[in-house]
């Protein structure tokens, strides 16, 4: 019988527990509880090392643009290319969910999934506030320039999960899709809001044709967005669905900052690692030095 066990003393001394227990010449006489044990081992051990059961698998990854205008969403274009090019590093397989474009090819919002062997743990990491200083291409006066765009990162969920969420809970509209041949669809109000009345979190999908799918895509990322929520607040996720979400942006508060002038460096506000090599970073993608410090800063 597995043990509820919750910081890490608890963790490290349940796992020398279950070693010693393994040791047994008879451990493997119940075959079905041993195999349960060793789960235990594995999923604790895991939780030491701060591995969380989603991180091995796929990535929701939404970028929308803040604080700056044309710039801001001209950011949003640029950390798009950079993620796309990470992505392209580590063979990961991307699919665009949903794009809102401005007239410069900025984007307002993007949402992308990202598939691959440890995406979510990954690219976890970037979530967050993100922060741009540079000469404006839009200002014709070429005038330092800061914006913003807050990077979203949750788990992929592939099924519906069992977690009993009371309907009363649910707040569920539906609206004409707005998405990409939307001409093509039929009239029906085919789009799907759902907000998570105690959290206040609130998803949107709209890319299917059929209320039906777009309903169980927008519970796979309220699920989501929930696990990230508890993931964040170290809670068990049933505790974290009870806590109102502060959904203000708070701009200040950001995770990294992208300075191209007057000098030029990337800096992480988390982990104090900075490169000096933007282009390797923006154009080529390579943000992993940027990921294994925060891997490497998690309590």
């Amino acid at each position: 019988m597995s043990k509820q066990v919750e910081n890490i003393n608890e963790i490290e001394a349940r796992i020398a527990e279950i070693e010693q227990a393994m040791s047994a010449p008879d451990f493997w006489g119940n075959k079905n509880q041993a195999q349960e044990t060793v789960r235990e081992l594995q999923n604790l051990k895991d939780k030491k090392e701060g591995i969380n059961v989603y991180d091995k698998g796929g990535a929701i990854m939404s970028i929308l643009a803040g604080a700056g205008g044309d710039d801001a969403e001209d950011f949003a274009q640029i950390l798009l290319h950079m993620y796309l090019k990470y992505a392209e590093n580590q063979n990961y397989v991307v699919s665009f969910l949903h794009e809102n474009k401005n007239e410069h090819d900025g984007y307002r919002n993007v949402t992308l999934e990202i598939v691959g062997t440890n995406s979510y743990g990954n690219l976890k990491h970037e979530n967050g506030v993100h922060r741009l200083v540079r000469l404006s291409p839009f200002n014709a006066n070429s005038k330092r320039h800061t914006s913003f765009c807050l990077v979203e990162v949750i788990p992929k969920i592939s099924k519906i999960l069992n977690i009993n969420i009371p309907p009363d809970d649910l707040e569920i509209d539906f609206t004409k899709s707005s998405g990409p041949g939307g001409q093509n669809v039929n009239k029906r109000e085919t789009a799907v809001r759902i907000k998570h009345i105690p959290t206040g979190i609130t998803v949107t999908a709209e890319n299917e044709r059929t209320q039906e799918a777009n309903r169980e895509n927008a519970m796979k990322l309220m699920y989501g967005k929930l696990i990230k929520k508890a993931e964040d607040e170290h809670r068990d996720l049933e505790e974290s669905m009870k806590i109102a979400s502060n959904t203000s942006i708070e701009w200040g508060s950001q995770i990294r900052s992208y300075v191209l002038h007057p000098y030029k460096l990337i800096k992480d506000h988390r982990t104090g690692f900075e490169t000096s090599n933007v282009d390797k970073v923006l154009q080529d993608g390579e943000i992993d030095e940027f990921i294994v410090a925060s891997k490497n800063n998690m309590v």
